[in-house]
């Protein structure tokens, strides 16, 4: 039984890894492959600051919230172990600011210590008149992506470097399942209007004082499109940038000066802080994200494809919960193959 995972970033290699620990006992045959032209630390994943928190509406997608829950909890078992080092793991604490009251978030039971701001603690933050403080996870994917890919290393799983232009060429090569991680390139293997990018643009600089993660809402302009500081294990993100249908990933001199002048105006000390880096990336923005098994014609031969992208900017905040969705998806097919065995029936 072949499987093949197109796609490296955090939702393709969580994917493989969820997969192979659920069903390579029960299959023996079992053999996990993974494709992609962009590895660690070339992927969208790798881009990202890391924090976990999902948007500020669910749009009452309660499915999605699970997965950021099931995400959380996973994430969270694994703080107190010797792996969370290695994994880019670890706590952080933070605000969320508004310029008006707002309903609070679906996840606000799922992090620890949600609470609303204090007059006073709104006072350090002039223009802001609403916020939220809590604890939440940092997970950094220039760690986490290597730690996956060693864990599956060790399993035996193969990687392969190269870009895949269709379905039909992997299942040409005898591969019986395809689980399609590919992000905002999903379109080119099939057609899916509802995926766009969602541009982001960060500049990475060091400023050890800031302890705090602070994300700014502006309501009227939509998520992300308002300054906000996460601070990292060796540097600090500033951001704000989302443009949807937006496919350069150049960096941008405009979205760096907006980045910048607005960032130093929510924190004045940034203006010391030295300049390390600079980063563009395409989120893959859709109404929701797609995970479902779609079953495709090759040849005179049907095959099944499991489709699990569309996370947009919140991958990471998701990606364990999605994975294990997917491992339940690719077990129906597992057991209308009857190649596996069949869990007990609970008493």
């Amino acid at each position: 039984m072949r499987v093949a995972i197109i796609g490296a970033g955090v939702i393709g290699l969580s994917t493989a890894l969820c997969i192979h620990e659920q069903y390579h006992g029960l299959v023996p045959s079992l053999e996990v492959e993974v494709y992609a032209d962009r590895y660690t630390p070339h992927t969208t994943s790798d881009g990202a600051a890391g924090l976990w928190q999902p948007y500020l509406s669910d749009h009452g997608n309660l499915q999605e919230t699970l997965w950021n829950k099931e995400t959380f909890d996973y994430l969270l078992g694994h703080l107190g172990s010797p792996a969370a080092k290695e994994m880019g793991l670890f706590l952080i604490s933070g605000y969320n600011l508004f310029t008006q009251p707002v309903p609070d978030p679906s996840w606000k039971n799922i992090v620890l210590g949600f609470r609303n701001l204090t007059p006073k603690e709104l006072e350090l933050f002039p223009g802001y008149s609403y916020g939220w403080f809590n604890t939440a996870l940092m997970l950094e994917c220039r760690s986490y992506l290597p730690w996956l890919t060693n864990r599956l290393t060790q399993r035996g799983v193969k990687f392969f470097c190269k870009k895949v232009e269709s379905f039909q060429e992997i299942f040409a090569q005898g591969v019986d399942v395809v689980i399609n991680c590919t992000g905002v390139r999903a379109g080119e293997l099939q057609p899916d209007p509802e995926l766009q990018p969602g541009r982001g643009q960060v500049i990475k600089v060091l400023a050890p004082w800031v302890k705090h993660f602070i994300i700014t809402h502006d309501i009227e302009s939509g998520i992300y499109n308002s300054p906000y500081v996460i601070p990292g294990s060796e540097f600090t993100v500033l951001g704000g940038i989302y443009q949807h249908g937006n496919w350069n990933e150049e960096n941008s001199a405009q979205d760096h000066k907006t980045i910048w002048e607005n960032c130093c105006r929510l924190l004045p000390a940034l203006q010391k802080a030295k300049i390390v880096g600079e980063w563009s990336g395409l989120r893959p923005a859709r109404p929701w994200v797609r995970l479902e098994r779609e079953t495709v014609r090759h040849g005179h031969f049907q095959a099944e494809v499991i489709h699990n992208y569309g996370h947009g900017g919140f991958g990471i905040t998701i990606h364990w919960g999605c994975a294990m969705a997917a491992a339940r998806l690719f077990g129906s097919i597992l057991q209308e193959k009857k190649l596996a065995s069949p869990p007990q029936p609970r008493l």
